[in-house]
């Protein structure tokens, strides 16, 4: 027990220092592999066209992944604190951003995410147990107004608990939530990987005119085509240029969440050399595996039929080649394992940024603090809270069917989140001019050229999305000011207490 204590040192903010770089690790590849890798593959290829083009996609999102992940490394090191972006833009540009930033994962980016990722739990779980299904209503949908509804099925009631499940879990303290991120991490890790040896070697073996296929004419724009704005198709030379972009909303929240570690920097051991390594392992390791997701399904489904694969679960479809018959049954588990490790990452790093306001008196005070078991209880369970409110709202479609609010919700912050990555990466350059002093243990990898292409990239991807995607963009800047007058209205109520 005393050897427990000796090596779990404690941060000068009260926190536990008992993140080891495995396990910060696991909580970078834990809470970017979800669902999305399984499904979004199908969209990609109707919005680009061709084997190759959906290749490229991936590819760009791996290079800007990483190129992020190795510049951002040295923020991290720099400020092992707390907090994560929050404090980064802070620093950086003053509290006001750092609020909007915070605010807005609040408000969506995290919370809904959380809600997204236990209904895609509940929803993979349904194929083994039909009553847990979106159809199956505790209560049936309550129309608010001809475009908005609330209800509560079997499939919401079950993410529901998942979610409220998680945070009791991380409320008890860091080594439980670390136990099941590094288990489940390990788990879905495995299973994709199997998937895609499996996918790899039994396309080639039992079909290899497949592969010869998609392989050998990787470029031909073929089958259904999505229109990506203005009536553009990859048809065309700027519609592929546009759809490579557009694509890129798919892939990179796909690959999201690659920076929740440094919420937690506050419990990394040496965070100077641990959040920098495993920013780099875990997302490097997960784009790999994402590229190679990518290539087993070229090997296994022909192209035209990944694009109209039902409900896009290409990843279902994948397996359903290597074990006829059972391949749903057999993604199912699978991607019940890695949306459950998935949540589990985001719980237990999100709360941390709201823990960082609200030390600032920038949030909820109770937030501030830390129980018995050193971790930040009331954020979490603040937290959880908005996350269990997103899964009830439901969206009325014009043909009466319903959908769930958070799904627009985060199509519309996608753009606002990539603004602030942008941010982040930026502060690197305003940092090195406003703290020219400071510490930095580890240097951004290829200081200035892979920031600036990582801030180029990104400039360019967002300039397409605002002008061939308005009405999936513009709401995002919405969302993102909300954050204005809540912010002055925290602010003086901070002055008001300190006052006092």
């Amino acid at each position: 027990m005393a050897a427990d204590i000796k090596a779990d040192e404690q941060s000068s903010e009260g926190f536990v220092r008992g993140l080891g770089l495995l396990d910060s690790t696991m909580i970078v590849a834990g809470s970017m592999i979800g669902s999305g890798i399984f499904i979004v593959s199908a969209d990609i290829a109707r919005q680009v066209g061709s084997p190759g083009w959906l290749l490229v996609v991936w590819l760009v999102t791996g290079l800007l992944t990483v190129g992020a992940a190795l510049s951002y490394g040295e923020l991290a090191a720099m400020m092992p604190r707390a907090g994560g972006m929050y404090v980064y833009l802070k620093e950086a540009y003053g509290p006001f951003f750092g609020f909007l930033y915070g605010w807005t994962h609040f408000l969506v980016i995290g919370t809904a995410t959380i809600a997204a990722v236990s209904i895609a739990f509940a929803r993979f779980t349904g194929i083994l147990i039909p009553q847990i299904s979106e159809t199956s209503y505790i209560i049936e949908p309550v129309k608010l107004s001809s475009s908005y509804a609330f209800s509560l099925s079997t499939a919401q009631l079950f993410g529901i608990a998942s979610i409220i499940l998680l945070t009791w879990m991380n409320t008890r303290g860091l080594k439980l939530g670390k136990l099941v991120q590094n288990v489940f991490t390990f788990a879905k890790t495995g299973s994709l990987i199997l998937l895609i040896v499996l996918g790899i070697a039994v396309g080639l073996i039992s079909n290899p005119g497949i592969a010869a296929e998609n392989f050998g004419d990787l470029w031909t724009i073929r089958g259904s085509l999505q229109d990506v704005g203005h009536g553009l198709t990859a048809a065309i030379a700027m519609g592929l240029f546009v759809g490579i972009c557009v694509a890129q909303t798919n892939s990179l929240f796909s690959a999201d969440a690659w920076h929740n570690v440094t919420f937690t920097a506050g419990e990394v051991k040496d965070p100077k050399r641990n959040l920098p390594l495993s920013l780099l392992l875990g997302a490097g390791g997960v784009i790999i595996l994402y590229l190679l997701a990518n290539v087993a399904y070229l090997v296994t489904l022909r192209f035209e039929d990944i694009q109209k694969v039902p409900s896009d679960r290409v990843g279902s479809a994948t397996a359903d080649v290597i074990f006829p018959g059972a391949g749903a049954i057999i993604m199912a588990v699978a991607i019940m394992i890695s949306t459950f490790g998935c949540n589990n990452g985001l719980i237990l790093s999100g709360a941390r940024a709201y823990y960082a306001m609200a030390k600032d008196g920038l949030f909820f005070a109770s937030a501030a603090k830390l129980n018995k078991a050193h971790v930040p209880a009331w954020a979490i369970v603040v937290q959880c809270i908005l996350a269990v409110f997103y899964v009830l709202p439901r969206t009325v479609k014009p043909d009466g069917t319903y959908g769930l609010l958070y799904n627009d919700l985060l199509t519309y912050v996608i753009s606002a989140a990539l603004i602030f990555y942008i941010l982040a990466i930026a502060a690197i350059f305003v940092l090195r001019v406003k703290q020219p002093d400071a510490e930095r243990p580890y240097k951004a990898f290829g200081y200035p050229i892979i920031p600036a292409f990582y801030i180029i990239g990104a400039a360019v991807i967002l300039a397409v999305l605002f002008i061939y995607q308005t009405t999936a963009t513009w709401p995002g800047l919405i969302i993102v000011l909300t954050g204005v007058p809540v912010y002055f209205v925290w602010k003086s109520m901070s002055k008001a207490t300190n006052a006092d």
